[in-house]
């Protein structure tokens, strides 16, 4: 029984329980209905209330528009002050379009206070108001003007009228209340505007004015206005001006408006009354002493990443070209300035392609994001950075060094300066024009002397502006040849900087630059940079003239000077090797070297083509084969360091008896030298007097590479089959090769042909009637191989250029063909380089970009480049023309054929045994030393 009355109790709580629960969820069922009801009640009458506000600013807009203009500012203020309640960007843009007219109308309107609206600023009780209201409208029209894209029509009517409210409001110079009387007001309207000011800054105007100037500006063709230009530039320096050019402002107008691409550019085309209201601020001097402090400009160039610095740095740098007195006076903070932001950029510039880099028009591989909206702008940026290395610049920046007289004859006029612009801050034409007017002066020759002192100011600012060009060079990789071009356009620029260098230090020259490659100061590091950069500039002038300016008019360097460098940096290159620099060398130390040892590789091959350096003049004295030998066997790194980079400082002599050593150790290792253990394998071959040629290429092209640098007996018979008797066996094989050289490079077979004037042998372009002419070649190439191998000296006189193509030379990014091609053809190199001095219009004379040959009978066109027998020569395509004609002439016509008899040749002797020999010493090798009998000697 107590069991039954316990269970019937658990039921009764659990139904009271119930019956708790299902009233509290009614109770919430009912509140939540209330206030779902609520919410749709407040939602539909806001709705409401919206419809009724829009319907009424429409009402209110949609008046007559004749009487529109006489609408008191209360009521102007009030109905905006109701849209701005209900405003939503999308629904109401065109409501607020027309608040914006109506407003910019009432301050049109003449001689009636009650109507314009600034007027409810003086109002007591209205003016906290209407500040809030303008700052409302204004800032709205800054995000209006995020969105809008210039190069839409009716976006740019937007752009307009958000612009006048902007312009409009944030200056009182057009607010008609504050004429006449009410000018004692004026003090009081500019603070007000200075509030709104301030406001907008907050809410990120700046930010604003970049996004509509980049959107507009940053484009092939700029798709903004001049008088929206003219006010996006005003309002952007009205906080600044205010501000009385603070610190904080300058940034901000710095990061935001001088980092659009090419601002000043367009400024300059478009509206260049702008740029006059910058000079009169002084503005380009406050920029560089802002940044000119380092932390700054690191905070600058960080804030805006890599493109954007560029763009920075871009439009600095035009500034420049037009304030030469600030330019002037300040170099050395403008200078540092440069060098700093190209620095940050460098940092960034990539040497190859890879997952974590861009490709970037003017800085190349590039490991930051790239931007490539910015893309269409680069041609005008890379123009703006033009001017870095244009003629008016280099004159300014180098002034010091320019300043100095060279001239033994004071009478001589200097060359005027020529007006910078766009056009011909790098005048690439000019510059082979300027080239080949021979130099009438007459001065002396520079030579080390020493006397100055490196800690000096003058010595420290041409060290500086070395370093930025410097540093332009491997930032800017890929427009690097066009300020090469730009810094060699002055004749007198590099000499005069030859001169500086000769006189730095107590000595001069050699010692100071080896004592600052053991010192790791900053000092040292920017005196190795000026060497560094008259290198590079000297290596790209020597390459881009021909033998008729360098020997002849001995532009900007005489001979003997060259002859002075070419020594210096002989000695230069020669110790850093030799004291073992070079093998530990990392980052800068390493381009030094290369750049050194460019400029002196250069002048070297130079002078092998065609003398200027005397006798012995590239040998070191202090260097004994024996011991360079020594250390060869010892493998040690300087020695092969040495013979990889100027093998020319070893007498030839000894660098043949290398080469012998070489092929010797070789035979050695491959087992074909007898020994008392041990005979070599020889191959026998039998071949006919009557098909020498035939028998001796179908028995030796099948032999593998280690069979031909072996043992070969040649055994004679005649026709009939019968051998040959009374013939030693070590002179037949000798005998073999020398006749059959002698047959395959006869010109009237038709492999080989040769030059006009000293009939020098090349591959004939025509070589191709011949059935299975490229294998012939090859059995060429490993028959002259085989002759240099055994040192067996064979009378085959090759032309020039193909030696050079035989030591690979044809590969470095300093080879000419057009400096090559006299030794082809004497009279087609002087018709070309005429071509290249003419004067007048060169489009006269007909010619296009193909050559015209006859083969055989046949005349027959050959194209340059796709398309070239419908591309006339002009003045400005002509110096390509000449390239390319002196490529095709020595390389396209007989590629295929050079390249199957170099395979040949290289088969048997390795590459690197020859690199050590120039061309002419290569044909030494090849056919003896052509030197005169001495009969006094030999009695």
């Amino acid at each position: 029984m107590f069991s039954a009355s316990q269970s019937s109790k658990a039921q009764f709580l659990d139904k009271a329980r119930q019956a708790r629960e299902e009233r509290r969820e009614l109770k919430e069922r009912e509140r939540a209905a209330v206030q779902v009801q609520a919410l749709i009640r407040r939602f539909l009458c806001r709705c409401r209330l919206q419809r009724e506000i829009r319907r009424e600013v429409e009402d209110f807009f949609g008046a007559n528009e004749s009487s529109s203009s006489k609408r008191s500012a209360l009521s102007v203020f009030r109905i905006a002050r109701k849209l701005l309640f209900v405003f939503n960007h999308k629904e109401d843009k065109e409501r607020f379009e027309k608040l914006c007219r109506c407003i910019l109308n009432s301050m049109d309107v003449e001689n009636e206070p009650k109507v314009w609206y600034v007027s409810l600023a003086l109002s007591k009780d209205l003016t906290l108001l209407w500040i809030k209201q303008i700052k409302d409208i204004l800032w709205f029209c800054c995000e209006f003007l995020k969105q809008l894209k210039p190069d839409i029509l009716q976006d740019s009517r937007l752009v307009n009228l958000h612009l006048t409210m902007l312009v409009t409001f944030t200056d009182t110079s057009t607010w008609k209340i504050l004429r006449g009387k009410g000018e004692s007001l004026r003090p009081a309207m500019n603070h007000i505007c200075a509030n709104i000011m301030g406001h907008l800054n907050q809410k990120g105007f700046y930010s604003v004015l970049q996004i509509l100037l980049t959107n507009g500006l940053a484009r092939s063709r700029p798709s903004l206005s001049k008088g929206s230009l003219t006010a996006i530039f005003s309002l952007a320096l009205r906080p600044v001006v205010a501000a009385q050019f603070s610190d904080n402002l300058l940034r901000s107008f710095l990061i935001h408006i001088m980092s659009v691409p090419a601002i000043m550019t367009h400024l300059a085309t478009l509206t260049p009354e702008r740029l006059a209201v910058i000079e009169s601020h002084d503005l380009f001097r406050k920029f560089i002493l802002f940044l000119s402090r380092e932390a700054q400009c690191q905070d600058v160039c960080v804030c805006l990443e890599g493109s954007h610095t560029l763009c920075l740095l871009g439009n600095l740098v035009y500034l420049g070209s037009l304030n030469d007195k600030v330019l002037e006076e300040e170099t050395a903070h403008f200078v540092g300035v440069l060098i700093h932001m190209l620095s940050y950029c460098q940092k960034y510039v990539s040497q190859k392609k890879s997952n974590l880099t861009h490709w970037h028009p003017v800085l190349g591989w590039f490991s930051q994001t790239v931007d490539y909206g910015l893309n269409e702008s680069m041609p005008l940026l890379t123009k703006q950075l033009q001017h870095l290395w244009g003629v008016h610049m280099i004159r300014i920046l180098f002034s010091d060094v320019l300043s100095k007289k060279l001239l033994e004859n004071q009478e001589i006029a200097q060359l005027p300066t020529q007006p910078v612009s766009p056009q011909n801050s790098l005048p690439m034409k000019n510059l082979f024009k300027r080239a080949f007017q021979k130099s009438a002066s007459v001065r002396n020759i520079l030579k080390p002397v020493g006397g100055k002192r490196v800690d000096s100011a003058e010595v420290q600012k041409v060290c500086s502006i070395c370093v930025l060009y410097q540093t332009t060079l491997t930032t800017l990789t890929q427009i690097r040849l066009q300020i090469l071009t730009g810094l060699t356009y002055l004749d007198d620029l590099l000499p005069k900087l030859w001169a500086f260098i000769c006189e730095l230090g107590p000595q001069g020259g050699l010692k100071l630059f080896l004592e600052c490659l053991n010192n790791d100061t900053e000092e040292s590091k920017r005196l190795l940079a000026m060497l560094m950069l008259f290198c590079d500039c000297s290596r790209h002038l020597i390459t881009i003239l021909d033998d008729i300016e360098v020997y002849e008019e001995q532009i900007s360097f005489k001979l003997e000077e060259l002859v002075t460098i070419s020594s210096f940096l002989n000695s230069f290159v020669f110790k850093m090797i030799w004291d073992g620099i070079v093998e530990n060398a990392r980052g800068e130390t390493l381009e030094l070297f290369h750049s050194v040892h460019g400029w002196l590789m250069v002048l070297y091959e130079r002078d092998c083509r065609r003398r200027f350096a005397p006798e012995d003049h590239w040998l070191r004295k202090d260097l004994k084969p024996s011991v360079l030998f020594q250390e060869l066997d010892k493998d040690k790194k300087r020695a092969q360091l040495l013979l990889q980079y100027i093998p020319h400082v070893i007498p030839h002599k000894n660098r043949v008896l290398l080469f012998r050593n070489m092929v010797t150790k070789e035979k050695e290792k491959l087992g074909l030298v007898e020994t008392s253990s041990a005979s070599p394998h020889v191959t026998h071959i039998t071949i006919r007097r009557s098909r020498m040629l035939e028998d001796g290429y179908e028995q030796l092209r099948q032999l593998s590479q280690n069979a031909m640098k072996g043992v070969i007996r040649v055994k004679f018979v005649n026709d009939l089959g019968v051998d040959e008797a009374g013939i030693d066996q070590d002179g037949v094989f000798k005998e073999f090769l020398e006749e059959i050289i002698k047959k395959v490079f006869d010109p009237a077979l038709n492999l080989f042909k040769t030059t006009s004037g000293d009939e020098r042998l090349y591959p004939s372009p025509t070589s191709y009637i011949h059935e299975n002419y490229l294998q012939l070649f090859e059995f060429v190439g490993k028959m002259l191989g085989k002759a240099v191998y055994e040192g067996i000296v064979v009378d085959v006189p090759f032309a020039s250029f193909f030696l050079s193509q035989l030591l690979g030379h044809h590969h470095s990014i300093f080879y000419s063909s057009v400096d090559e091609l006299p030794s082809l053809d004497s009279e087609f190199y002087k018709n070309l380089t005429s071509i290249k001095r003419y004067d007048g219009d060169i489009s006269d004379l007909g010619l296009t970009l193909s050559y015209d040959e006859d083969v055989m009978g046949q005349l027959v066109c050959h194209e340059l480049v796709p398309g070239g027998k419908t591309i006339p020569v002009t003045n400005e395509n002509k110096i390509s023309y000449i390239h390319l004609m002196a490529h095709f002439r020595m390389h396209t016509q007989i590629k295929s054929q050079t390249a199957a008899l170099i395979s040949g040749f290289r088969s048997i002797i390795k590459p690197e045994w020859i690199r050590m020999f120039s061309a002419p010493e290569l044909q030494r090798l090849i056919s003896g030393d052509n030197a005169e009998i001495d009969l006094e000697d030999l009695k």
